[in-house]
């Protein structure tokens, strides 16, 4: 297996080579086989250690840990949304700051590190004009959106991210763009990133080694609550595995992004939800989990709350009402919604007037208004965003600050959504008309809500679409999704798949997805396609 892999790494560097031009661009021809070769043996390696593992939660765990850890290192610093931001503050946090101080500055090299990799990378490198079309010599417009490299020329230089590794390396900072503290007043969800930066610099590591050492200390936390939803869930373990795996889920929780423990958690709420029974030990996991949520992600999530009342009396087995734990989930989140709130209030210093997110077109009362006065207006607003972003589960391969994006994983994620609810189709993995069709009422509400917070709270006054909305926000709604269309799948196919089966076929089919995703983030961002400009 071992020698089929690195062969197959071989495929992989001659691919490249021969299509995306490595030579011309001045990338020595025996660095991408060299990489491709350890990538393809220390796959083979993977899958010889995963088949010693019996267990399926610890299967998926282990299979979740080394693909993060491949789109940890493939994605460039800083790429993922708002990670700039999510940089800084996991990085105070990790040098004792529990306060946040508008004044306060870094170390000289994460000011170089923030230069060199501004940002959305692709929308700052990208250029638009008049070229002159190689073919028919005539005048061309261009626009190199969505490509990570431009190359000026058929000889000339090209725009890469290696640039930006070789600014930083080489030492290159303007004193009049030092970094200070972000506006961002969040502790609780950066403490994995902040743990793994604090134990590198133990070692004499800088910015660059924190970053990838607190995507990796996010990584860590992603896969203890992604293996305790495995290890939780008794019902369509197989979508479970597959939207952890997915591409977006893992380059969420490979990053320094809040979203790494938030995904995490809603999928553990929701694999909970798949016993037949709770006691009270489960109540009350599902009660962290519910507060957890609305903590680093206020006040739409307290939709969560409701779940608990899905369960039967017959199926409840907790001390206590399920009325009673659904008051305590609520009186939970609101408690640390508010904590965190006026702790951020409480311990901010130097910031004074911060300005409203969107800027001063948005102002959350008119809009609020204007969606109550104009219902049907706001209602072609929500269907007309939804058909502009291919209803955003046609996005599954948008990567970077929505810069990114990736065609071939966008085209196949919804075809391995839809085989890994067809290998939910077991009549075992069924959960009930009652919880599946309020889990289709709460997907629905969810979505309309997580639409209509970000028109309320980021959108200009009376826009024609909702800005701001990003593939991620949705991910537990399509496993929620993978879960209805097994259900239907089941009345009209009648299968005789056994779980067992199922979940054995799971794992080397989403595992392997989520290691190509990991190839062709890499390759997208440092290999290529190049876009070429023929100047004028």
């Amino acid at each position: 297996m071992l020698v089929a892999c690195a062969l197959l790494g071989v495929v992989f560097s001659y691919y490249w080579r021969v299509f995306y031009g490595l030579d011309a661009r001045g990338i020595p021809p025996l660095w991408p086989t060299a990489f491709c070769v350890l990538l393809g043996v220390g796959a083979g390696a993977a899958a010889l250690a995963l088949r010693r593992i019996k267990d399926f939660a610890a299967r998926g765990a282990v299979c979740i840990l080394l693909c993060g850890i491949l789109f940890a290192f493939a994605n460039p610093p800083l790429q993922t949304p708002d990670e700039s931001e999510h940089y800084l503050r996991t990085y105070a946090i990790s040098m004792g700051r529990f306060d946040f101080d508008a004044d306060r500055g870094y170390p000289e090299d994460v000011s170089r590190l923030m230069q060199a990799f501004p940002g959305a990378w692709v929308n700052a490198h990208t250029s638009a004009g008049i070229g002159i079309d190689p073919d028919t010599e005539e005048e061309q417009p261009y626009n190199t959106a969505g490509y990570a490299l431009k190359q000026y020329g058929k000889d000339g230089e090209v725009q890469s991210i290696a640039d930006s590794f070789s600014q930083y390396l080489a030492g290159e900072s303007s004193d009049a763009d030092l970094v200070t503290e972000p506006v961002s007043f969040l502790i609780l969800p950066f403490l994995p990133g902040a743990l793994g930066m604090a134990v590198v610099r133990l070692f004499g590591l800088g910015a660059l080694g924190c970053l990838y050492a607190g995507r990796l200390g996010n990584l860590i936390a992603y896969t203890l609550l992604c293996w305790l939803g495995l290890r939780s869930a008794q019902k369509a373990r197989p979508a479970f595995l597959c939207l952890m795996l997915l591409p977006m889920s893992l380059y969420m929780g490979a990053s320094l992004s809040y979203d790494a423990t938030l995904l995490a958690s809603y999928y553990l709420m929701l694999a909970l939800l798949t016993r037949p029974a709770w006691t009270t030990r489960t109540a009350a996991l599902y009660a962290v989990a519910c507060t957890f949520a609305n903590g680093t992600k206020p006040y739409l999530n307290l939709l969560w709350v409701v779940l608990p009342l899905l369960l039967t009396k017959k199926e409840w087995k907790a001390k206590g009402s399920r009325l009673a734990w659904a008051g305590i989930c609520a009186a939970g989140s609101l408690a640390l919604t508010l904590f965190v709130e006026q702790y951020g209030v409480l311990m901010r210093h130097n910031y004074g007037t911060i300005a409203r997110q969107g800027g001063a077109a948005v102002n959350g009362g008119e809009q609020l208004a204007f969606i109550l006065s104009n219902p049907l207006r706001y209602l072609a607003v929500l269907l007309g965003t939804l058909y502009e972003n291919d209803g955003f589960l046609g996005q599954l391969g948008l990567f970077g600050w929505k810069d990114m994006p990736i065609a071939f994983l966008s085209l196949t994620g919804p075809l391995v959504l839809l085989a890994a609810a067809l290998l939910c189709t077991p009549h075992t993995d069924f959960l009930g008309r009652r919880r599946l069709g309020g889990l289709g009422v709460f997907a629905a509400l969810y979505g309309i809500g997580a639409m209509t917070a970000m028109y309320i709270t980021y959108t200009p006054v009376g826009m024609v679409r909702i800005v701001g909305l990003q593939t991620r926000y949705f991910l537990p709604l399509w496993l929620l999704l993978a879960v209805g269309v097994a259900a239907l799948a089941r009345r009209a196919l009648a299968p005789r798949l056994t779980t067992a089966r199922a979940e054995s076929l799971a794992l080397p089919m989403v595992g392997g997805y989520a290691l190509l995703g990991a190839v062709l983030l890499f390759q997208h961002y440092f290999i290529g396609p190049v876009y070429t400009v023929y100047l004028s």
